[in-house]
């Protein structure tokens, strides 16, 4: 069986693909973030995707169904409980997640905010559930005022900190964002403490990109430490670094957009890699699914549809692209929580004559199955590869 030398995983943050059987236990019964896009908009154009075979998984309007897919694909089911951006991420790589991490809806309990405040020697302002945008400008001049920084959450189980670099300097921020970490275990824990900082004056203050995430790590080990064991690299793109608390990353690169995490991509596939190549695009996620903004959803899709060439004619005939998602953020759908969705998979070499369907699969570790079969490595503890059917 042919071997393959790198694999490239792309990671289309929040491209859902339709509601799971058990999406009425979250309220998602009604999601599918990609084909209520394409209808908000009258249409999708994303012909590079179609050619690879996405208007075959489901049925999303603008896109045809392709006779002869230049990819293999089909959809995949959350075996994990929840639909946040850890576990997702985390079952990719082979880990399986039963017990969900915390969600703070309703604002941190007395139970964390009094310890951490005495730790860190001062109050805080916030601690609610809001957008890192708004609740900067509701509470930045107070804070700017006060020197208390602002604490807050969202769907995701998130820890955040907002500071103005002039108040509270960076080193000092992350100090606190340490506290935190150090705090927020056992019956508290959380998967990310995000350090937040923004710069600017009372109605024109805006985030920096010095964000400095604090994750737990993979309670096991995944397809990175696997790939990492076998001397081989693995490459972060985007969060990836930050998702796994650099556990099993070899070299990690920031984006700024989805664009830039393509092109750092590009420019990675131009180099003699030899492992795994996993980017996230997160842009769909953070800037239009939370914000309910179906248009630039659709915008953004388009864009990394355009980008497919550049990534496809950079792959040698060892190289293997697998293209998903880590859960859904309908923009359609009521609220700004991620909702719980199939994901798509399409995956990608240069000797592929005619796609095949890989059908519906059980679990999002099929991925980290594939790869281990892929680059011959260790096997993940979850998952059931599709190797032989690529």
């Amino acid at each position: 069986m042919k071997r393959f030398e790198r694999v490239i995983l792309l990671v289309l943050d929040s491209v859902g693909v339709g509601a799971l059987p058990d999406a009425n236990k979250y309220g998602d019964e009604s999601a599918n973030t990609l084909a209520n896009v394409a209808t908000y908009v009258k249409g999708l154009h994303l012909p590079n995707l179609q050619a690879l075979g996405l208007g075959n998984i489901i049925s999303i309007q603008g896109l045809q169904l392709s006779e002869e897919p230049q990819g293999h694909y089909g959809k995949m089911a959350e075996a994990s409980v929840g639909k946040d951006t850890t576990t997702g991420h985390w079952e990719i790589a082979g880990l399986k997640t039963d017990i969900p991490f915390n969600t703070y809806p309703n604002g941190f309990p007395e139970e964390i905010i009094k310890p951490f405040c005495e730790a860190i020697g001062r109050n805080i302002l916030g601690n609610k559930t809001a957008s890192g945008t708004d609740i900067i400008n509701e509470l930045g001049e107070e804070h700017m005022r006060t020197g208390a920084p602002i604490v807050y959450t969202s769907a995701d189980s998130v820890f955040q900190v907002a500071a103005h670099e002039q108040v509270i300097p960076l080193d000092e921020l992350y100090r606190i964002c340490k506290v935190a970490r150090e705090l927020l275990v056992g019956e508290y824990s959380v998967a990310r403490v995000i350090a937040r900082p923004f710069i600017g004056s009372a109605n024109a203050f805006q985030r920096t990109p010095n964000r400095k995430d604090l994750s737990v790590l993979p309670p096991q080990p995944t397809i990175l430490d696997h790939v990492v064991e076998s001397n081989h690299e693995v490459i972060g793109i985007g969060k990836i670094y930050d998702i796994f608390g650099g556990q099993g990353v070899s070299t990690s690169y920031k984006t700024v957009s989805n664009y830039h995490g393509l092109e750092v991509l590009e420019q990675e596939l131009m180099k003699d890699t030899k492992g795994l190549i996993f980017t996230n695009l997160v842009d769909f996620d953070m800037m239009f699914g939370h914000r309910n903004d179906p248009v630039g959803y659709a915008k953004a899709l388009e864009e990394v549809d355009d980008f497919i060439p550049r990534i496809l004619r950079n792959l040698n005939d060892t190289d293997l692209l697998i293209i998903t998602a880590d859960h859904g953020c309908d923009p359609t759908h009521a609220g700004t929580d991620h909702t719980r969705e199939y994901v798509p998979i399409i995956v990608y070499h240069n000797n592929i004559a005619v796609g095949n369907d890989l059908g519906i699969r059980s679990s999002f570790s099929d991925i980290a199955a594939t790869i281990s079969e892929a680059l011959q490595v260790k096997r993940p503890a979850n998952g059931t590869s599709f190797y032989a059917n690529i």
